[in-house]
């Protein structure tokens, strides 16, 4: 007779549940509103270590319109609108724009020249720690400051902001200092932070506000630091900013004109600018490399 077999029931295998990713890698998690004050912690800790390895302490920031052309675009632009538009009202309105951005694009090459030569001078230092030129990152005025520094050889920061029309940054910034902020307030607190002099170029409401956000802290005394701010092209700001007439209406005091520096020339800002700099962050005269050419 055969013995009947019997078979051992299958072992069951308990299934465990698959880990949880960990917070800090929790993309949902990060971007909710509840994250919040990570990502705002994030936009200071991150940009503060690449400054740490680089030894960036000093920048000199330039401010302007986003909306300057260069000069060879300008031209180009004024050529092809004379070449299509008609004797109406429209044509008049697109002539007279062309021949405006034309007229601002010596702006343009302005800034070049002077960021150029004041990351050439700031080369040429013998501290460490030297002065970078740091603009917003986007076209205009802040692609001009970013191209003269990378023109001298030197490094180049941008800090772009996420907006709802893209603003993609300029190709003349260092890979190293490419920066893209979502944080307004974020990006305001890195200009101001390391910033020793800021350079504001004719620009609408965003120049604007940059400039008068540093006059009011540098006023209020909540800056800790001396901060030298040029205010280029007089011929623009006095048609934009009667200053004198805030001083004789008693919105300032006669004293607070003197917080910032006009000038109608990259001479005169640059030899102001390299006068004044070293006194006020490093305690005395320039001090160059004597193999230097800058």
């Amino acid at each position: 007779m055969k013995k009947k077999i019997v078979k051992a029931p299958p072992i069951k295998i308990k299934k465990f549940p698959q880990k949880a990713p960990k917070a800090y890698e929790d993309l949902k998690f990060l971007n909710s509103p509840e994250a919040r004050s990570i990502r705002i912690l994030s936009e200071y800790e991150e940009p503060l270590l690449r400054f740490r390895k680089l030894k960036i302490d000093h920048t000199i920031v330039f401010f302007g319109s986003a909306r300057i052309k260069n000069k060879i675009n300008a031209v180009k632009d004024l050529k092809m609108v004379k070449g299509i538009v008609k004797n109406d009202r429209m044509g008049k309105h697109l002539l007279h724009s062309a021949e405006m951005d034309l007229e601002m694009s010596k702006y343009y090459e302005a800034t070049v020249e002077l960021s150029k030569r004041l990351t050439e001078w700031s080369m040429a230092l013998k501290y460490d720690s030297k002065f970078v030129v740091c603009s917003g990152g986007g076209p205009g005025i802040m692609e001009a400051a970013n191209k003269g520094a990378k023109q001298a050889g030197g490094l180049s920061m941008g800090l772009n902001i996420s907006l709802p029309f893209e603003q993609f940054p300029n190709p003349y910034i260092s890979h190293a200092l490419n920066f893209e902020f979502h944080y307004f307030f974020m990006r305001k607190f890195w200009f101001a932070y390391p910033a020793k002099a800021l350079i504001i170029m004719p620009g609408g409401f965003g120049t604007l506000d940059e400039l008068m956000e540093i006059l009011t802290l540098v006023q209020t005394k909540k800056l800790h630091k001396k901060i030298l701010i040029v205010i280029f092209g007089k011929e623009y700001w006095n048609k934009i900013i009667n200053f004198d007439m805030l001083a004789e209406m008693n919105m300032i005091s006669k004293k607070d004109l003197s917080l910032m520096k006009f000038v109608e020339t990259v001479d005169e800002a640059y030899n102001y600018l390299t006068k004044k700099l070293p006194v006020s962050v490093y305690g005395n005269t320039v001090k160059e490399n004597k193999n230097s050419s800058a």
